[in-house]
């Protein structure tokens, strides 16, 4: 009987749409200086506050909306001060709440051309993730960023990174905050059934994941961050109420060692295709 509850309980679990762990609050807090983390328990979203208004990067899956606006106004700001919308990729857990997020604050959302596509058909014309349950509100895309684009605002400098394979318009964001070096950075991880050699719909996707590890491999960083709370160690480096200090999230290292695993990953699974 016991073994059947289990079973029972574990379909349960997979039948949960989205999983619990995408929509679980989590306690917005400061990274340092002006950025802030507003994201779930395990997808990653960035608040960049600035005098001339605020950029967000990723809103996370459907339902998210409304986490992410309490934890913008648990800090003290206000979630239509937000002027500019960012993607690191154009996938259900990170940008299903980007059309509503856009109506509320009428930003301007700007993403890579490889992801363009994605965003404005709802993932419709995603190379992997096929199920109709990975689409979402599509969303229309301001201005294409570029490969070392500069985005500004209210004195803040982001620089774009673009890094594909996981999406063909995936992207990472490098900033200097308080004399930092801050990489939120989208790792190159491969979704499960991602055709490497022979890929009809994305015939360069295993050049385009050797160019991102190699252009990972270019970058420096004093503070590590991601697209999912889990690849930088967010847990383990922050726990709620914990006071702010701006060395909390120090992890070259850290960044060197999660780029190294990911390139792994990818080498052991293009061996096996």
């Amino acid at each position: 009987m016991r073994l059947l509850l289990l079973a029972a309980t574990a379909v349960t679990a997979l039948a949960q749409w989205p999983p619990a762990d995408w929509t679980t609050p989590f306690p917005a807090h400061r990274i340092i200086g002006n950025l802030y983390y507003v994201g779930t328990l395990d997808f990653a979203c960035y608040y960049l506050v600035t005098p001339k208004g605020n950029i967000l990067i990723n809103t996370g899956t459907q339902g998210s909306f409304a986490l992410i606006k309490n934890s913008v106004e648990s800090l003290g700001f206000k979630l239509e001060d937000t002027k500019i919308l960012l993607t690191m990729q154009a996938h259900n857990d990170h940008v299903a709440a980007m059309a509503e997020m856009k109506r509320f604050t009428h930003a301007k959302l700007l993403a890579t051309a490889g992801d363009k596509p994605l965003l404005e058909d709802g993932g419709a014309s995603d190379f992997v993730l096929k199920d109709p349950k990975f689409r979402f509100d599509p969303v229309k895309v301001d201005a294409i960023i570029k490969d070392g684009q500069k985005i500004v605002l209210g004195g803040t400098e982001l620089t774009a990174h673009l890094h594909p394979g996981h999406t063909r318009g995936s992207v990472s964001y490098s900033v200097t905050i308080e004399g930092k070096r801050v990489l939120m950075v989208n790792m190159g991880s491969i979704n499960p059934g991602t055709v490497m050699v022979g890929n009809k719909e994305y015939p360069k996707i295993a050049d385009d994941y050797a160019r991102t590890f190699r252009e990972q491999k270019k970058l420096d960083c004093d503070i590590f961050l991601s697209a999912h709370a889990q690849q930088y160690g967010l847990h383990e480096k922050w726990k709620p109420g914990q006071p702010y200090d701006p060395n909390t999230f120090v992890d070259p290292a850290g960044y060197k060692a999660a780029e190294a695993k990911a390139e792994a990953a990818y080498i052991e699974y293009l061996s096996r295709r």
